[in-house]
């Protein structure tokens, strides 16, 4: 009786006639061997220096963009080629993150940190696009002390990638202060360029094309400390 509720002992059968609390566990088991992991020491650690560097190269670009309007559009490329690649290395850590069994840290923070990056890029690369789009003529002392405070952050914060890799999270903790600071640094400098183009420049449609590009910029320095943020949360939980 109990026999024949467990396997059909007759006929072509095969996994059809197996209960189903077996036949779920041999389809569980089986598809548990056919899954492929990637090896437990996936270096995330590589994406995030080559990310880093393209960061840093398109910080140094932008800050003489704003310095110097001329040859424009070719700088605006060599920005624009840094990021579609670090969108290509976005991709490529969410594939990882999904071929991955084992992660050095927590996989919402790997994927935070890597969306977070990808947006500081594409928000230098606005800007600077923004201005060869309005055709403007000139830059400002404003708009280049942004960029030159949102190249610091960034050098800042491919540093903790070395300090994150080798676990020296103390180190991690004294970057982020610094970075926070220069944060408020860059919002006081928005500010105040607010205030100043609105009491000394006339043409309300350079207005509002500088306020967008303003913008791009003071956002771009926001994400950074929203990395600093992630990886402060990452120390609390290792250190």
């Amino acid at each position: 009786m109990i026999a024949s509720r467990v396997i059909e002992m007759h006929g072509s059968g095969g996994i059809e006639s197996v209960t189903p609390l077996i036949h779920d566990r041999f389809v569980y088991n089986r598809g548990f061997r056919d899954m492929k992991f990637i090896k437990r020491d996936t270096d995330f650690f590589e994406i995030f220096d080559a990310m880093g560097k393209n960061l840093l190269r398109a910080s140094e670009k932008l800050v003489g963009f704003f310095e110097d309007f001329s040859g424009m559009e070719a700088k605006t490329k060599e920005i624009h080629d840094l990021e579609h690649d670090n969108d290509m290395l976005t991709h490529e850590v969410i594939r990882k993150l999904n071929q991955t069994f084992l992660t050095p840290f927590d996989r919402e923070d790997i994927h935070s940190l890597a969306s977070r990056m990808d947006d500081i890029l594409d928000l230098m690369w606005g800007a600077a696009q923004r201005a060869q789009l309005f055709k403007l003529k000139e830059s400002t002392k404003e708009a280049a002390d942004l960029a030159k405070t949102l190249a610091s952050m960034i050098e800042l914060v491919y540093k903790t990638f070395n300090y994150l890799r080798e676990k020296k999270y103390p180190y991690i903790q004294d970057l982020c202060v610094e970075i926070h600071g220069l944060e408020n640094q860059g919002d006081e400098i928005f500010r105040a360029t607010l205030g100043k183009m609105f009491d000394e420049m006339k043409d309300p449609i350079l207005i509002i094309k500088w306020k967008e590009i303003y913008e791009n910029l003071e956002n771009a320095t926001d994400c950074c400390e929203d990395v600093a943020n992630i990886l402060e949360s990452i120390v609390l939980k290792y250190a």
